[in-house]
């Protein structure tokens, strides 16, 4: 598994309640301290020493990429929220008002876009199944109970509402066996990702209840382990020197001699957050134990809307050996406004930074939209028949046949996400709107093996396309 380093480094959280005895902070003004507070009382607020010793160049705070990818900013809140909650601050209002007025503030901002509460719990014997997802055929999404937090939160992250203290805005499965069972039941799947928040924040031993009776038999249907986490850039220490490192990096080695893969999803969203030494020497160990690291992240304002950061980032991550897998449209939840970009410049960021890097690393995808109907990619804005389109496809979708067929929509210079365009040609539908209606008149999504999957053949397609 790679040599270990010898110096260890206790883990250390910094939350809301911290914000005023965090040393780097005391540099800036008292209205920005405020600011910070006032923010961090309706967003996910949370960093730890490695993110602030080795990640945040504090002499360009503000503007820095990592403190704005971790710190909460101004301008994530309306100047009506932000001036209420920096008012209650101010009169030290308690705790429970505080929490009241952070939720008339959080249930304005999507808490859970794309249909995931409503359209992706799956059912078991006839009711749906908390804490599991499975929007794709091949794929299940597991939320462990005791992941449900991370090392550091990113201030885009779309699933805040994870960590916002509301049970009822939270994903989480209580019992591994549970998730056992459903997958037994379903040959279909072959990829099983455990997400959150941060598996990675669990232990090796809770982790392994729920990865070891997967890799028994009676699920040999079962190809991939993919775990996402952001460890490897917010605290690369869990594979170095925390107390079970090496027991985690044991339980990658028995996925891969199962003859699965373990597919380590990381998110790395700056090149910054490739340098310090302790993450190459726990990316190497995660290599050695037979782990593949793929690379995704979000084009983010005020993070990496630049090409030459993504081409940079995706150069350095091929030469460590992890493989660029996604780019991402943040998505319409929590402050999106914040960080949201244009589909239009998402996909010219996109098209130069690829086509400056070399064939190793295009394997990322992207820009795509992970919303209601599946992972939408915009292929490019294109003239056909006297109209200016963007070109789209499916990378991903609720149903397989959608997959890679191109639609176009017309080209709107100020659309950020999927639900703000309108089909090209005057047509009144995209080509699968018809079939995604009817599947939303279903309680929970039609999944092989528990009710008969939808097979809409050509009756799906729009006016004027063909198979």
């Amino acid at each position: 598994m790679g040599r270990r380093s010898g110096n260890v480094h206790r883990f250390r959280a910094y939350g809301p309640r911290d914000l005023p005895r965090i040393p780097q902070l005391k540099r800036l003004p008292a209205s920005d301290r405020l600011d910070l507070q006032a923010v961090a009382a309706v967003l996910p607020f949370r960093v730890n020493d490695h993110v602030l010793e080795e990640l945040i160049s504090w002499a360009d705070v503000p503007d820095d990429p990592i403190y704005q990818l971790t710190f909460p900013q101004p301008g994530m809140l309306s100047a009506a929220d932000l001036e209420r909650m920096r008012s209650l601050i101010r009169r030290r209002a308690g705790p429970v008002r505080l929490r009241q007025a952070a939720w008339q503030v959080q249930r304005r901002l999507n808490p859970h876009p794309a249909g995931q509460r409503e359209w992706n719990v799956p059912r078991w014997h006839g009711r749906p199944l908390a804490g599991l997802q499975h929007k794709y055929r091949e794929t299940v999404l597991v939320f462990p109970r005791q992941g449900q937090t991370c090392h550091a939160y990113c201030t885009y992250c779309f699933r805040w509402p994870q960590f916002v203290g509301i049970d009822e805005l939270k994903f989480a499965v209580r019992e591994a066996e549970r998730l056992a069972q459903y997958l037994r039941g379903h040959e279909e799947v072959t990829d099983v990702l455990f997400t959150g928040g941060d598996p990675l924040i669990m232990s090796a031993a809770v982790l392994r209840r729920y990865i070891e009776p997967l890799l028994g038999p009676g699920y040999d249907h079962l190809a991939s382990v993919r775990i996402g986490t952001k460890a490897l850039s917010f605290w690369p220490h869990r594979f170095l020197t925390d107390p079970d490192a090496d027991d985690l990096l044991r339980l990658f080695g028995d996925v891969r001699r199962s003859g699965r893969q373990l597919a380590l999803m990381a998110h790395v969203s700056h090149p910054r957050e490739l340098e310090p030494a302790a993450t190459l020497e726990a990316l190497q160990r995660i290599r050695d134990a037979g782990a593949v690291v793929r690379c995704q992240a979000p084009l983010a304002r005020h993070v990496n809307d630049d090409a030459r950061v993504w081409a940079e980032m995706w150069r350095r991550q091929v030469r460590l050996g992890a493989v660029p897998y996604y780019m991402f449209v943040a998505r319409d939840t929590g402050p999106s406004h914040y960080f949201e970009v244009p589909l239009h410049a998402a996909f010219r960021i996109f098209r130069r930074a690829h086509s400056s890097v070399s064939g190793l690393a295009r394997t990322v995808r992207g820009p795509s939209m992970s919303a209601t109907p599946g992972k939408v990619l915009i292929q490019g804005v294109a003239e056909v028949e006297g109209e200016w389109v963007f070109v789209l496809s499916f990378e991903q979708a609720r149903d397989p046949d959608w997959v890679r067929r191109p639609f176009f929509a017309r080209y709107d210079p100020q659309a950020t996400w999927l639900s703000q365009l309108r089909p090209a040609f005057g047509r009144e539908e995209f080509f699968y709107t018809r079939a995604l209606r009817a599947m939303q008149r279903t309680p929970c999504p039609p999944v092989r093996g528990e009710r008969p999957v939808r097979r809409t053949g050509s009756a799906m397609f729009g006016r004027g396309e063909r198979e």
